[in-house]
This record gives C-alpha cells, structure tokens and sequence, in this order.
C-alpha cells in the first residue's frame, strides 16, 4: 500500500464527512485558479499544508517530499516562460546575447512564471489534502452522488485497483530475479529489467482476465458497489469552509484591485 494510501485510512480527518473534505479541495483549488495572485496561492499553499500536516496529522518529511515531486516540472514549464528570445534591447532582470540574439529574463515574463509557478503548486497542495485525508472508496461515493459519468467512476475504481495488481507483480518478478542474481551488473541489470518489463505485461493481463472473470461471477454488470460508511454532516465545519473560502475571494479580488 502506498504511503497516500496509508494515511487516508489513518489520519485525524478520516471521521470527516468525505464530502466536506471534497468541497474544501476542490472549492480552493477553484479560487486559487480564478484568482491566480501570487499572494493567493502562496495562502492557499500554507493553510492546504498547514491543515495537512497539523490538522491530518501527516508526517511533514513525507509531505514535503511529495510536494517536492512535481517541482522538476513546474521549474521546466515556468522556465520555458521566464526565458525569452529577442532581436532588440529591452528591459532584462539577467540575460546574455547570443549572436544577434538576446537571451534573458523580462520582469513581465518572470512574473507570469512566478504566478503560474505559485497557481499550480497551490493546486497540488489541495489535491493532497483530498489524496492524504480521504480514502478513493469515499471519493467514488462522492462523485456518484454527484452525478458524474458512471463509465469515468468505474474506469477510476477499476484503475485504482490494478495499480496494485501491477505493483505487486512487479515486485514479485523483482523479487525472483534478485534472487538469481538478476541485478549482479550492468548488463545484468539491463537484460533483467528488460525481462521483468516484457514480462509484466503479460501477468498483469492474465491477472486482470481473471479479476473481471471473478467479478461476472459474482454478477457484476458494470457497476463495483461498496459498502458505504455513515458519517454525520458537521455544519461547524461548514461555516468554517464557506468563512474561508469568503476571505481567499475577498483577498484574490483586493489582489487584482478590484475592491
């Protein structure tokens, strides 16, 4: 079981209604995605970490290392952004010419990476809070309720579920090389992953054959039902939402200067 996994059956929300916990995700991630001022997200980045690590209870050494996860990409989209080609002098915080080109960072350009780079960071925050407090058996439920396409929740449930399957094979074909001395050196190690990768793909089909073969004898006609846990509404935690989500709109609108 993954680390995320662990946590969503064992923090100190899970007692928390799944669908306030969903409400406050998504809801925040909408306002720092309408209202994408750096002050916004980096708000946004504090109160989703701070209700994740100190509400939740989740270890911060494995929060940040996840937070860190996404970083190798958001550092190559910004940059891509932040950096410009120009023909003519104009206006750079640093730069260096190339020829005839000037290569450099515009304080326009920075800035919109610094936004983008903030906005998108204070998303991820919000889908770990949903991720680490929240198991995928109380998401499922939620987007039924809602409403949401019934073939898109059950590719979800079925996808969740052979995430493990092939994790588990795979560890098990690791396994069996290792100790064969599989992964002795290089050329072993290349021969050995090529071997497990070819390899996988046929048990996990096979094991999936037999998953869905199960699954029609114990009459599944496209739809997994699961038992559904009762948890009670807390209208305290609403009003604490709605005030928190009231003061981000008020701070993103007195952001763009709009009040």
């Amino acid at each position: 079981m993954f680390k995320i996994d662990q946590y969503a059956y064992a923090n100190k929300l899970l007692s928390v209604h799944p669908g306030e916990k969903f409400a406050f995700a998504l809801i925040t991630m909408a306002v720092g995605l309408i209202f994408d001022t750096i002050n916004t997200s980096m708000i946004i980045i504090i109160m989703m970490s701070g209700a994740t690590i100190i509400l939740a209870g989740v270890r911060w050494r494995l929060y940040v290392k996840l937070l860190s996860l996404p970083l190798g990409f958001l550092i190559a989209g910004v940059a891509a952004i932040a950096v410009s080609f120009s023909y003519h002098d104009v206006d750079v915080v640093s730069g260096f010419t190339v020829g005839r080109f000037l290569v450099g960072v515009q304080p326009g350009d920075l800035y919109l990476a610094l936004r983008l780079f903030f906005k998108a960071l204070g998303a991820v925050s919000c889908l770990y809070f949903l991720a680490l407090t929240t198991p995928m058996t109380d998401i499922i439920i939620i987007l039924r309720k809602l409403k949401a396409p019934p073939l898109f929740v059950e590719l979800m449930s079925l996808i969740y579920r052979f995430i493990f399957v092939l994790l588990e094979t795979a560890g098990r074909i690791h396994l069996s090389q290792a100790s064969r001395c599989g992964y002795f050196s290089f050329a072993s190690t290349y021969r050995s992953l090529g071997a497990l990768l070819s390899n996988l793909f046929i048990r996990t089909y096979w094991r999936s054959r037999i998953s869905f073969t199960a699954l029609l004898s114990r009459g599944y006609t496209g739809s997994i039902n699961v038992l559904e846990p009762r948890y009670s509404v807390s209208y305290k935690n609403i009003l604490a939402i709605a005030a928190v989500e009231a003061l981000l709109i008020v701070l993103g609108l007195h952001g763009r200067g709009i009040i």
